[in-house]
Order: structure tokens, then sequence, then C-alpha cells
């Protein structure tokens, strides 16, 4: 998602483990006209939603970001908690979920066992030390609670996309977001798959020239070996496209549920 959907496409900012070259503050005026708006982030909340046990109470979104997203996690008898790292998008966020904390992923101030659900949405993929957020996320969860993330952010496109074929070379080679290695982190602190879904992002089919544009800025700087000439070949080859400024098909997202398990 390049400029608005590479780097710019987590929900938030994780705190000082991650991995952006964003200034998350001066982003939270910008950030929710970049992101296919209203549409997507429904469409987000009500796939994160779907794998959120009925009986859950509480809810911690992470990387809540401006909590464009967060809001729509609402449901009768489910309070919402936002919480995000940067200070400009926390406070974006506090116009629009009850409680937002200031609070890096890695280090919540919660008390051990305290939520009956966790959600991050595109926060794993800009986040090295995704391991620790996993294992605070598992911290936190009551027995029997859910931690809800989208993965495998590299793959939302699809192999059939041109673009994508282009990029393939020079994308990093172990995404932080993998889903077999937040599955093995959740293993590791007691949670494990309890299902998946997909979803669509709408307004966020990408053109070939568009994408050579944010290349250039250096947006794919986190997720792309290319840099300088190659760089430079690189955009030539994504301009030299059929049709380069038509947007591709939007991305379908993955989400997956890992489960602690229930008190005995």
């Amino acid at each position: 998602m390049l400029h608005d959907e590479e780097s710019r496409d987590s929900a938030g900012s994780a705190g000082a483990g991650r991995d952006a070259l964003l200034d998350h503050d001066l982003e939270a005026a910008l950030y929710d006209a970049v992101r296919g708006g209203v549409h997507r982030a429904a469409a987000a909340a009500a796939a994160v939603l779907s794998l959120v046990p009925h009986p859950a109470r509480s809810l911690l979104d992470v990387g809540c970001g401006t909590g464009l997203v967060t809001e729509r996690l609402a449901r009768p008898g489910l309070r919402l908690l936002g919480a995000d790292s940067a200070p400009g998008m926390a406070r974006a966020a506090a116009g629009r979920v009850p409680r937002v904390i200031l609070a890096d992923a890695r280090r919540l101030p919660l008390p051990d066992a305290s939520v009956d659900a966790v959600s991050s949405v595109w926060l794993l993929h800009l986040v090295r030390d995704a391991r620790a957020v996993v294992a605070e996320a598992a911290r936190v969860l009551r027995p029997g609670g859910v931690f809800v993330t989208t993965v495998d952010m590299d793959a939302a496109h699809g192999p059939g996309d041109d673009i994508e074929a282009v990029l393939a070379p020079y994308r990093a080679l172990a995404p932080y977001d993998r889903a077999e290695r937040i599955e093995a982190f959740g293993a590791a602190h007691g949670l494990a798959p309890a299902g998946e879904t997909r979803f669509t992002g709408h307004g966020q089919g990408r053109s070939p020239r568009r994408t050579a544009q944010a290349l250039l800025r250096g947006d794919y700087a986190s997720r792309l070996t290319a840099r300088g000439p190659v760089a430079e070949k690189l955009a030539a080859e994504l301009c030299g496209l059929p049709a380069p400024d038509e947007p591709r098909p939007e991305p379908r997202y993955r989400v997956i549920a890992l489960r602690r398990a229930a008190a005995s």
C-alpha cells in the first residue's frame, strides 16, 4: 500500500519496537483520508468482531491510531480501550473511543489477565519485535480470551497482481507479520489458533505509477531491499506495466485469532 498503503498501513504505532519510518504524530492529521476511510475501517472492524466471542466484555485495540477502526469495534456489552504510542494518534482516537491510553505495545500499563480480547490491525507488519507484542497481548488476556490480528500483509494483493510480481523479488524474506511466525510466538505464550477470516481493503487498489512514486520516496524502505539505482530501475519497470495509472484490484487482508486456554 505504498505511501498510503505500505508504510502508512498500520492502524497505529506500536512503540519503540516498531520499524516504521514515519512520524506518527504528524501522520495523525492525514491518517484517515489516505486509508480508504470509513469503508475500509468498517470492513476491518467487522472482520475482527467476527473472531471475538460474544461473551467478551472488554477489548483492547493495540496500535489504535486515530481510532477509525477502534470505534467500529463497538457492540452491546463490549467495553473498548484504545492504545497507541504516538501522542498525536492517541489524541485523535480520544475523540472516538471512550478510553485511550498512551502506551508501548510491548509494555502495556494493564494488569495480567485484565481484558477479554486484544486486537491489532495493520500493525505487526511494521514491528520488528512482534514477539514482544504477542507476549504482552497474551499477558493481559483473561483465560479464554482472544488476540485478533492482521497477518501476511505482503500477500494481501495476491499472486496474480502484476505490481506484486515486479516487487516480489525485492520483498524482505521474512516479513515481521508472517502468520506462522505470529502463531509460533503465540504458542510460546499459551495462545492457540482459534479461527481466521479475510476482508477487502476498500479504496486500496494501487496503480503501477503510484507504486513507483512511493518506492522512490522511500515508503517501502522497511519492506523492500531495492535502494538507489536498483529502486530507480524497479520504478521504471513498474511504470512500463500496461495501464500504469489504472488501479489494480483491492487487497484482501487476512485476520487470525489466537486464544488463551480457558481456566481449568
